[in-house]
């Protein structure tokens, strides 16, 4: 396979199952990996309850790492993927009162996480001394 087809989505069989991924054989014979992180857009612990061996999984090529070794994605392959943003809160409401009162919220917990903070290590004697 040649770079001119990284950024497509193609159909293969996988042949081999680790513990950080699965090998997927393309159609043109050449083999690649799909890491655990983008097999799906989930935390994936155990591999083999998305994928076993000899399914037929629909793939992104993504990229040619240093080794020359085709790198792989199931998750990116779906029409409907969105970039995981990591925390739930990145993604903006459309009900401003409702942001204004999580808004509220983050800042009423914050400063009451402050507060125990700062009690519990007075009560553990934990404190900066002074020179």
């Amino acid at each position: 396979m040649d770079d001119q087809k990284i950024g497509t989505v193609v159909e293969g069989d996988v042949t081999h199952i680790t513990t950080f991924g699965a090998f997927v054989r393309l159609p043109d014979g050449e083999e690649g990996l799909v890491h655990i992180s983008e097999i799906a857009n989930e935390y994936v612990t155990d591999i083999s309850k998305f994928v076993n061996v000899a399914d037929k999984v629909t793939v992104k090529v993504m990229a040619r790492n240093q080794k020359n070794k085709l790198e792989l994605s199931i998750k990116r392959a779906k029409e409907d993927f969105e970039e995981d943003t990591g925390l739930f809160m990145a993604k903006k409401s459309k009900n401003a009162a409702f942001e204004d009162r999580m808004v509220s919220f983050l800042k009423r917990s914050e400063e009451k996480q402050i507060d125990i903070r700062r009690n519990l290590k007075s009560k553990q004697g934990i404190t900066k001394k002074r020179r």
